[in-house]
């Protein structure tokens, strides 16, 4: 589905945040320059970046994501924003525009064919706005859209046909950025559409990024970069997981198209608005940064909590955003959601995403040779999130959090015995648990570097009231290279126990054999309260689900998904047949239930929802295990109820997803009719 078209925007920099590697990140026989001093690479050839905008992504707010049209989106609101971004500390970590979306105006022009700033929002106009934004040392930006009327249901003039007047009106009240967007376009070609607003901004002599908001209908990352500073790559992003992951998933694979002064734009940041948990909005902003994306904070500042300033104000993340070089991140590896991401950076390191799509925690490993790094007697690795230093003979793995990053950032390094090796904290094997039943888990602590980890010791602790005990030795004097203690645990949950997720955690303490310096390292895990399937099994709507992650709106049982707030969904409908049981879902999608290893087979109905009418497009999945056992092509609201099994026997987990059939979410509303499991 689409609502309205959201709104990209950008800021430019050419700024490298923060020491933070700085002085550790070295080649094996000399000190690479700290990326403060490496030139930026020359522009490329048919792009703007020689008019000197956007030389890194632009970062910057805007409110749409988190008022839409509301009320409080006014004057006070933007000035606020402004005096925040002074006050704590974002203007000094790069952030730098303060963006206005949709609504700025009244739906009118004016007699001499004017826009005009809403009297009740913006009683002052814009002018007035944007002078109190530049005497912060911060800049104004604005938006309107390549059509006749912009995206909103009441709709502000576009500037389809008024492009010179508009752009002139902009410069003359001090705007420094437009964000252009594509509703209400009369059919007129894209590309001629935003050729005509860059040739207007261009004729005002004001220096004003140009992020082009098409949506990527068009293909925009073949042709914008001579045009606009910035393109949309996708359709709008939402404060969801499922919704920003698609959109991750649209963006990854257009890094060549990305560089100074011209970068694909996967839409404004959702970290704080309250949809996701803070690991995924770490994950959220860790994986923008290593996209090298614009860093647009769509969150209401003034109402933030103290998590999402740290976020947003992490600088040693926004360094890999805003590193001069401009490489956008690329996928190494994607196997069963366990992604690899590496970008190159200016002073010859590597910044590295590993990055989990799952519902529980994952193993995620690479090497530093296969993220690009030269042969070296050891490395550096720094943890942009923990901000610690270790060094590592070549291996780069961690235990990653269900919808966790562990970002790093890897060289080659002379120097890195200065630093304690760095280890790795493992559970292996899938932690569900019956209650009252004891589940034997084995933790593993491997010594990654090149010194040896000393004095070793493994504790795993649960919630209160759960019984964990060591069912083999917690301790060793010592880890050499490669090696690991390995545990098995005895943990027990009370009999009462509910089904669903707990906490655990594992703690490693070891010492550093050339400083002397105890380490402590923990890593979080999140054991599953599970009940057995019923003998002969069900229908899968009245099992507990072990995770569930959705484009829009939570997973419906027995209804529709009515992309918004649980309960708002309809009969689950397909091609006019109705269905009294099953799921209804909107792509990206994904659930999980417990098998448990007794269950042979699930059966489904499967299509788009008659409710959109004739839009969307999806195809299903069911894994097993992680593997997958079945699949659909792409279905269409045209297409009849689709017959889907999948063979199971056997499997401990069974995952059902629903993807986008490749053209984006929009009406993707996918039912699992009468969804049954055999056990």
């Amino acid at each position: 589905m689409r609502h309205l078209p959201s709104r990209p925007t950008r800021t430019n920099r050419h700024r490298v945040l923060g020491a933070l590697v700085a002085g550790l990140l070295c080649t094996a026989g000399a000190v690479v320059p700290a990326a403060a001093h490496s030139p930026a690479p020359a522009p490329a050839a048919g792009t703007r970046a020689a008019n000197g905008l956007a030389l890194t992504p632009p970062m910057g707010f805007n409110n749409w994501n988190s008022t839409h049209c509301r009320a409080e989106f006014n004057e006070d609101m933007v000035k606020g924003i402004a005096d925040i971004f002074v006050e704590k500390g974002l203007k000094d970590a790069g952030y730098e525009y303060v963006n206005l979306d949709d609504c700025w105006a009244v739906p009118e022009r004016d007699a001499e064919g004017k826009l005009v700033p809403d009297p009740v929002r913006f009683p002052h106009g814009i002018k007035a706005v944007a002078d109190y934004v530049h005497a912060k040392g911060l800049k104004l930006g604005i938006y309107t859209s390549a059509g006749t009327r912009t995206c909103d249901s009441v709709g502000i003039p576009g500037a389809l046909g008024h492009e010179f007047s508009d752009a002139q009106q902009f410069a003359d009240w001090g705007v420094d950025y437009l964000k252009y967007d594509n509703c209400n376009n009369q059919g007129v070609d894209a590309k001629e559409r935003y050729t005509t607003m860059r040739d207007a901004l261009v004729a005002t002599g004001r220096p004003i990024v140009y992020s082009i908001c098409e949506w990527g209908q068009n293909k925009p990352w073949e042709w914008a970069a001579e045009l606009g500073d910035l393109w949309r790559t996708t359709g709008d992003i939402n404060d969801s997981w499922g919704s920003m992951l698609s959109i991750m998933k649209q963006n990854l694979p257009l890094a060549a198209a990305a560089g100074p002064g011209h970068w694909n734009d996967p839409d404004m940041l959702e970290v704080g608005n309250g949809g996701m948990t803070d690991t995924e909005y770490r994950s959220h902003f860790s994986m923008w940064s290593v996209m090298a994306a614009p860093l647009l904070i769509g969150s209401d500042l003034r109402t933030a909590s103290r998590e999402t300033f740290d976020i947003l104000s992490n600088e040693e993340v926004i360094a890999v955003d805003q590193d001069p070089l401009g490489r956008q991140g690329e996928v190494l590896s994607s196997e069963g959601g366990r992604w690899v991401v590496a970008k190159e950076m200016a002073d010859g390191s590597r910044a590295v995403a590993l990055f989990n799509e799952t519902g529980s925690a994952q193993r995620i490993a690479t090497t530093a040779a296969a993220v690009g790094l030269e042969r070296a007697s050891g490395y550096t690795v720094r943890d942009l999130w923990e901000h610690a230093t270790r060094n590592t003979a070549g291996g780069l793995s961690a235990t990653v959090p269900a919808h966790g990053t562990v970002l790093l950032r890897v060289a080659a390094d002379p120097r890195w015995a200065v630093h304690p090796p760095a280890v790795e904290l493992a559970l292996e094997g899938s932690p569900l648990v019956e209650a009252g039943r004891t589940a034997t888990l084995t933790t593993e602590v491997t010594d990654l570097g090149r010194t040896p980890a000393l004095t070793v010791s493994a504790a795993l602790t649960g919630p209160a009231g759960w019984r964990v005990e060591s069912a083999s030795p917690t301790r060793t004097p010592a880890l050499p290279t490669g090696r690991a203690l390995a545990t098995r645990w005895r943990v027990t949950a009370p009999a009462a126990t509910a089904p669903g997720s707990y906490d655990l955690t594992l703690t490693a303490r070891y010492r550093s054999p050339t400083t002397g310096e105890r380490i402590r390292s923990t890593v979080p895990f999140q054991a599953h309260v599970v009940v057995p399937p019923p003998a002969g099994g069900g229908y899968l709507s009245d099992l507990p689900q072990l995770s569930a992650s959705n484009g829009y709106g939570p997973v419906e049982k027995d209804t529709s998904n009515g992309e918004s707030t649980a309960g708002d969904g309809h009969p689950l409908t397909i091609g006019g047949q109705v269905y009294a049981k099953g799921l209804g879902a909107h792509a990206a999608s994904s659930v999980e239930y417990y098998a448990g290893g007794a269950c042979t087979g699930v059966t489904a109905q499967v299509g788009v929802d008659d409710e959109k009418g004739a839009k969307g497009s999806v195809t299903f999945e069911i894994w097993a295990d992680g593997k997958k056992a079945a699949s659909t092509g792409v279905l269409t609201n045209a297409m009849a109820p689709q017959p889907l099994s999948a063979d199971v026997t056997g499997a401990q987990v069974v995952r059902l997803v629903v993807t986008d059939g490749g053209d984006g979410d929009d009406s993707d509303h996918a039912d699992w009719g009468d969804l049954r499991i055999t056990c």
